[in-house]
């Protein structure tokens, strides 16, 4: 809704204040930092235990580099795909 004086920014809430995204992209940092950290020094096992079947998943930091190019390719064979399958602005006949 839309306030008298043009003022929206106090009925923002949840993600749709930039305020609490920039804190939770900033979250979601610290998170992958300590992470990253634990698994350099080899402390994974406190948090987690890691059941590997090949030996190259044991490797300093194999998961976030599987997950950044697996999101990547997935980003990549989207936007091809769209080439693809999408239509013209006339298809319809408009």
């Amino acid at each position: 809704m839309n306030q008298p004086d043009g003022n929206q920014d106090d009925n923002r809430r949840g993600l749709d204040n930039p305020a609490n995204l920039t804190r939770l992209f900033h979250l979601l940092a610290v998170v992958c930092a300590v992470l990253l950290i634990l698994d350099l020094f080899d402390l994974s096992d406190l948090l987690y235990h890691k059941h590997a079947n090949y030996e190259v998943e044991h490797w300093f930091g194999f998961y976030p580099l599987f997950g950044f190019l697996a999101y990547s390719f997935i980003v990549f064979a989207g936007h091809l795909w769209r080439r693809v399958v999408m239509r013209g602005e006339d298809y319809y006949g408009d």
